[in-house]
């Protein structure tokens, strides 16, 4: 999503206030006993693409808590502008109705990025979008870039692949160039340099009921440096072939997966590269545990631990462990960190200053009313991160870790993205200003 694009639509956005509608509010003092569940608005997409999301049934009791939760876990789709969940009774029948209104699904999206916060590196390009695709919640996307590390990417994501047996499908190639990101690899060639990489994978994977998923990935890639030295490239040669396998689990109670306030969410996995193919052979395993709760009133809490281990024969430099681009630590956010591991631990307390509202645009000609309505909310954060990457035999203490805090306001304009404004401080009080197109954790 374009940054500028989103700044415009939240100064938009307060300079209408006084044409927000707030969203549902619900009292304390109903708790239905559910005779049927009904669905409105739906014009696209399918009932049971919904109902998939949904954690109560005919029988269960419906109270003003479990209908917020299961409200989030429909928007957590990413398809839709606006959900309502809530009781009604017709003729003594007790119906929990969720209506919805759909958001647009087919849109290019041009995009102006600077990486790594050096102007120096600049990404522009666009991505086309289809979402919902048979309204199914599948998505098609076609993305590219120029500048800084261009590439073209085509995906398909097909989350009902075999819809009784809860089996998801998700096929990936990518092609582009990607500019070095170890400050070691660039000592032994004595400058920097850059690698042409072609990437394919197909991934199918099956969901156990409502909160669980293992997924297996088979694919190739392939690593083009332009001059050859061993641990630069994994194989005896200037290009890299590599097979690869990965195994994932995830495990997801998480209300709303765009801006967490309540759940849990916890992913491993494992992938086994160039299996002694050309020589090549290592692995990677993942980690990543995160917790969201209330505390009091509106205040809320969360906390995450990740980490990232490489292992095997020879792990090349381009697939280390690097703190400073994917992952970072706020305080040194422009600082790179390289080795065979990391570990990074954040914690983040955050408190709404304007709650979930729903802001139509519908009054500006031309466009689809689609693209005219928003769930907006601000929040005001403080946090704390801290990390360290360590290559393999070096000893890991506590002075390894580099650690910083801070505070900011993040902006949910929802179903698109979200903006983050913050400043971060290090361990000596130095100052950083970070803005960013996405949640922290």
């Amino acid at each position: 999503m374009n940054k500028y694009f989103l700044i415009i639509i939240l100064l938009k956005t307060c300079l209408i206030y006084a044409q927000m509608e707030d969203t549902v509010k619900f009292s304390d003092d109903y708790a239905v006993v559910v005779d049927s569940i009904k669905i409105i608005g739906n014009e696209t997409t399918k009932e049971f693409v919904i109902l998939r999301e949904v954690t109560f049934s005919v029988g269960d009791t419906l109270t003003p808590e479990l209908a917020k939760y299961n409200r989030d876990r429909i928007y957590s789709l990413g398809i839709f502008n606006f959900v309502q969940v809530f009781p009604e009774t017709v003729n003594n029948k007790n119906y929990a109705v969720i209506s919805v209104e759909e958001g647009w699904y087919i849109y290019p999206v041009p995009f102006l990025e600077v990486r790594e916060n050096d102007w120096k590196k600049l990404s522009y390009g666009a991505i086309l979008v289809v979402k919902n695709f048979r309204g199914r919640n599948e998505t098609i996307s076609l993305s590219g870039a120029f500048g800084y590390n261009p590439f073209l990417r085509l995906m398909y994501y097909n989350p009902y692949l075999v819809r009784d047996e809860n089996l998801f499908f998700d096929i990936s190639l990518t092609y582009g160039t990607t500019d070095n990101k170890s400050n070691i690899a660039a000592a032994l060639y004595g400058q920097d340099f850059s690698q042409k990489n072609i990437t394919g994978s197909v991934q199918l994977g099956k969901r156990f009921g409502l909160y669980q998923r293992l997924a297996f990935d088979v694919g190739y890639s392939y690593v083009e440096t332009p001059f050859f030295i061993k641990g630069i490239s994994a194989s005896d040669s200037r290009i890299d072939r590599t097979p690869f396998v990965s195994l994932a689990y995830s495990y997801d109670t998480r209300d709303l997966a765009q801006f967490p306030r309540k759940g849990l969410f916890g992913s491993a996995s494992m992938q086994w590269k160039g299996l002694g193919i050309s020589g090549i052979s290592y692995d990677i395993i993942r980690f990543d545990f995160r917790e969201y709760r209330p505390l009091v009133g509106d205040l809320n809490a969360k906390w995450r631990f990740t980490t990232r281990l490489t292992g095997g024969k020879l792990v090349p430099f381009y697939d280390l462990s690097y703190i400073g681009f994917d992952e970072r630590i706020r305080g040194h956010y422009t600082e790179e960190l390289e080795g065979n591991n990391y570990y990074i631990g954040s914690m983040e307390l955050f408190y709404p200053l304007l709650k979930d509202i729903h802001v139509n645009l519908d009054f500006i000609p031309l466009l689809p009313k689609s693209l005219l309505s928003y769930r907006i909310a601000f929040y005001a954060e403080i946090f704390g991160d801290a990390g360290a990457a360590k290559f393999k035999g070096e000893s890991l203490s506590i002075n390894d870790f580099r650690s910083g805090y801070g505070g900011g306001i993040t902006f949910l304009i929802l179903p698109y993205n979200v903006v983050r404004f913050e400043i971060g401080l290090d361990e000596y009080q130095n100052t950083e200003f970070i803005f960013n197109v996405a949640v922290s954790f």
